[in-house]
């Protein structure tokens, strides 16, 4: 191995190290005096109840661990949102769980809450798999209030959905495992089946200090919304258990004996691993995201016996497409070549950007994977679409509008990996988040922006210098230097992978070695739902 390969994998080895320490603090949630004061009440930790409840020899797939991620700094913050969310296995059937987390502001609801529990109902919709609520929550963060109740995209939406999912025959079980007040308690009752734990669990619309202040009754918890009240009187719930163990034993027994849906048919074989090694990836992947690199390289130590089929190799080369297998599963691979690269014209193309004959090459290469129903995986590197007079002459705008229609009608599923720059209109060509992939995670290497760092600082900066001088005030070198440091610095702060998944632009950030991992599982979970609509690009530009 050379020097460069060496620096690369220690600096991307660093990264990953990092992104796991990250990650052990978030796993702490609330901290240990809060876990504490849980167990003292006799209940489990949130991620506890999830690791009891899932298979031991299946994997698990965290959706938004990073939510909230350095946000909310003067509420105190909220550890992955206060919810524990993902994907793992039940009694051998793949589902999607979603386990309030108690030591968080006694699980109540921010804004980014209520943001990543519809993501992962959107999941469970588009996948049409089972999901299993773990409800003990505080209700709604008062002092946001104004930030989670009253618009479509907020609080009011996860019943609308319960509701939603229901007629579409998803299977929803919830389980109230400590508070569950207000008009949170209406997801535990919408849902199939609803259980409830003895003695540490309640739920109600009104606690006993309102229902005092509002009609003057006296009356405690237990009897207001406790087990014995919802499955002996009212009727609210359908099973009491014991103690959270039994609880969760009953979800088990009860997945258990479920149907099995018919599936899409996605095409998959006995899964091999890559014949390439997959940790020379840390060595393959530069320091910087300025530098070049071949991605064909990347892609064989992802795809199965490191086998690929390229499709149109020598055209278009600034994107790479092509068929392979990851864990078994046919895909079509969609990847920004960073290689600077000579055409048979002559031209230098540079690596990252997308030019018109690769556009035309991709969204050629989406359709016949739609015409296939052959999943889509996009690996994204992109620096933007190529621009000066001999490109717009060329059509660059017809031929990227071409590629973001057969990306935005694909009737197959999408998944999309963050491996470096995301920038601009690349970002929306290669599937980012606001084209539906059924799942979209980052490497810790990911950047995430409009334009490049450097560019948007320059440009940021004349801005601001313009609006000084039109009142008249003057800027000296150092002043510049100065202030074009501080605009670069917050702008980079601004597109790093953990503040895209704190605000859920991505589901999370990986260990590249997790890459095959998140798409084998996320077409298992694509494959509940066959493909009902038939793929049309509508009207393109030719």
């Amino acid at each position: 191995m050379d020097l460069e390969f060496n620096k690369n994998e220690d600096i991307n080895k660093q990264l990953v190290f990092d992104l796991n320490t990250r990650l052990k603090k978030v796993h702490a949630g609330g901290g240990e005096k809060a876990a504490a004061k849980q167990k003292e009440k006799g209940k489990m930790l949130a991620r506890e109840r999830v690791a009891y409840l899932l298979d031991d020899d299946r994997p698990w797939l965290e959706i938004g661990a990073f939510t909230a991620d350095d946000m909310y700094a003067e509420h105190g913050g909220c550890p992955s949102g206060g919810v524990v969310c993902g994907i793992g296995y039940i009694s051998g059937r793949q589902c999607l769980v979603v386990a309030n987390d108690a030591t968080v502001k006694a699980g109540a609801w921010f804004p980014i809450t209520a943001k990543k529990n519809l993501r992962a109902q959107e999941i469970a919709i588009d996948n049409r798999l089972p999901i299993i609520y773990l409800v003990d929550s505080a209700g709604v963060y008062l002092p946001m209030q104004d930030e989670i109740f009253p618009d479509k995209e907020h609080f009011g939406r996860i019943f609308r959905n319960n509701a939603i999912m229901s007629s579409m025959g998803i299977i929803q079980i919830a389980a109230i495992m400590g508070s569950c007040v207000a008009g949170g308690a209406y997801l535990p009752i919408m849902s199939d089946e609803a259980m409830i734990v003895e003695g540490t669990s309640s739920v109600f619309l009104a606690g006993s200090y309102l229902v005092k202040s509002a009609i003057g009754e006296d009356v405690d918890n237990e009897t207001l919304g406790g087990a014995t009240t919802h499955c002996e009187i009212s009727g609210v719930t359908d099973y009491k258990q014991p103690n959270d163990k039994a609880c969760l034993d009953s979800i088990r027994n009860i997945m258990s004996m479920t149907v099995v849906f018919p599936k899409a048919g996605f095409d998959r074989i006995k899964p091999a691993p890559p014949k390439l090694n997959e940790k020379e990836i840390y060595g393959i992947l530069p320091d910087s995201r300025e530098k070049p690199y071949d991605m064909r390289e990347i892609i064989l130590r992802l795809l199965d016996n490191s086998e690929f089929e390229e499709y149109k190799a020598l055209y278009g080369q600034s994107i790479i497409c092509g068929l392979g297998r990851v864990g078994g599963w046919a895909v079509g691979i969609i990847a920004n070549q960073r290689k600077v690269i000579k055409s048979k014209k002559g031209e230098m193309q540079f690596g990252g950007v997308i030019y018109s004959d690769s556009a035309d090459k991709a969204t050629r290469f989406i359709m016949n994977c739609n015409q296939k129903k052959i999943p889509l995986v996009f690996l994204q590197d992109v620096t933007g679409f190529m621009v000066g007079s001999r490109s717009e002459q060329g059509g660059i705008i017809k031929d990227g509008a071409k590629m973001v229609n057969a990306v935005s009608n694909s009737v197959v599923p999408k998944f999309t990996v963050i491996v470096g720059n995301s920038y601009g209109a690349g970002n929306y060509a290669m599937c980012g988040k606001a084209y539906d992939p059924r799942l979209i995670y980052a490497w810790p290497t990911a950047k995430i922006a409009v334009m490049g760092g450097s560019q948007a600082a320059k440009t940021l900066l004349q801005i601001q210098e313009s609006a000084m001088k039109a009142k008249g005030e003057e800027i000296n070198p150092q002043q510049e230097e100065e202030l074009l440091k501080k605009i670069t610095d917050r702008y980079n702060s601004q597109t790093t992978p953990y503040y895209a998944a704190a605000r859920l632009w991505v589901d999370g950030i990986i260990d590249p070695l997790e890459t095959r991992k998140v798409i084998s599982m996320g077409i298992e979970a694509a494959n509940h739902a066959p493909i009902e609509k038939q793929f049309n690009v509508g009207i393109i530009q030719t």
